[in-house]
């Protein structure tokens, strides 16, 4: 296993460096230190001086991949991509446009995305294995029928619809939660208590569905005709047997997600106004900060890796076939 698990961290460098260097050309094609300069100085204060100064202040005067005045290794040290780009691998993010230490804001946001995203997965994934049992239970009755027709309409509404139409019924209607805003403490549960139910009922519709089509594919398997012929109930057949061999299906979206937790959700933060990663990186596109957008797709790059890993881990422990050479 260890052997499997080196093979894929130098398999990831390479990737890694590829999506680093994607960013770092598509950020640059659209736009230049010049244009950056511009847009953070002002139309006010632009002048050929300022954006100089600006270049110089924040390391944007350098050639961006190579130097030709440099001497020796320093044609490829001294440029902006070794500088702002390469860096990143030892997680030395340097700091944002606006002066701001972009790892010490990563610590800081990480908290509030988290507050959200922990609970609106563990609930989540409940909610919707729970309910794709009970389908599957109930499968070719009414029930199951509607409550197909259910999750696809789920599935056709933006979740948009759910966090706009949940802030004004819940929020201005009812006035039992703030509508936008974070607190710390204790006073946490009731500025998360909306979006982590919105995000559950925003998830239900395809996850349901997905599970749903899981456990109809390992109940008509020969095993579970054994078990109904042995005498066991039909519970014990879905939580005992069914649900235990479907693990691996539900691992490889499951375990994936958790790294990209850290990330927090874009439209949900900025909608009710949390200061987590997820409005921190929306942010950072609408002022192009550079900067903070290499950063996070860096740390979401690392963080997919990861995930992709610990789902091949996690297979040995639902399946004693596996096994890594």
């Amino acid at each position: 296993m260890w052997a499997y698990l080196v093979r894929r961290l130098l398999y990831a460098l390479p990737i890694l460096m590829g999506v680093n260097l994607l960013t770092f050309a598509l950020f640059f094609v659209v736009n230049t230190p010049d244009d950056m300069a511009r847009m953070q100085l002002g139309v006010k204060r632009v002048t050929p001086e300022a954006i100089e100064r600006w270049k110089v202040e924040r390391g944007y005067d350098k050639p961006l991949f190579f130097n030709e005045s440099a001497e020796g290794g320093g044609q490829l040290t001294d440029t902006v991509f070794f500088d702002k780009s390469l860096r990143m691998f030892v997680f030395d993010f340097g700091a944002a446009d606006d002066g701001r230490d972009i790892a010490r804001e990563i610590q800081q946001r990480m908290g509030p995305s988290l507050a959200i995203a922990l609970p609106t997965f563990v609930l989540g994934l409940f909610v919707t294995v729970s309910f794709a049992l009970m389908l599957v239970f109930f499968r070719a009755t009414p029930l199951d029928f509607w409550g197909v027709v259910m999750c696809v309409a789920m599935m056709s509404i933006s979740s948009l619809f759910y966090i706009i139409g949940g802030q004004w019924l819940i929020s201005k209607v009812w006035h039992l939660v703030p509508i936008s805003g974070y607190g710390g403490g204790l006073d946490a549960p009731r500025f998360l208590a909306l979006p982590v139910v919105l995000g559950v009922i925003g998830g239900i519709g395809s996850s349901t569905r997905w599970y749903r089509t899981i456990f109809l594919e390992e109940i008509s398997r020969d095993y579970v005709r054994t078990a109904r012929a042995k005498g066991v109930s039909e519970l014990t057949v879905l939580f005992r047997h069914v649900l235990k061999n479907a693990m691996i299906p539900i691992l490889t979206g499951v375990v994936v997600v958790i790294p990209l937790l850290f990330m927090g959700s874009l439209i949900i933060e900025s909608f009710f106004g949390i200061p987590g990663l997820g409005s921190y990186t929306i942010d950072a596109i609408q002022a192009q900060d550079f900067a903070v957008v290499r950063a996070m797709v860096f740390i979401g790059s690392v963080l997919y890796i990861v995930g992709l890993i610990l789902t091949d881990l996690s297979y040995t422990l639902v399946d004693p076939r596996v096994r890594f050479e």
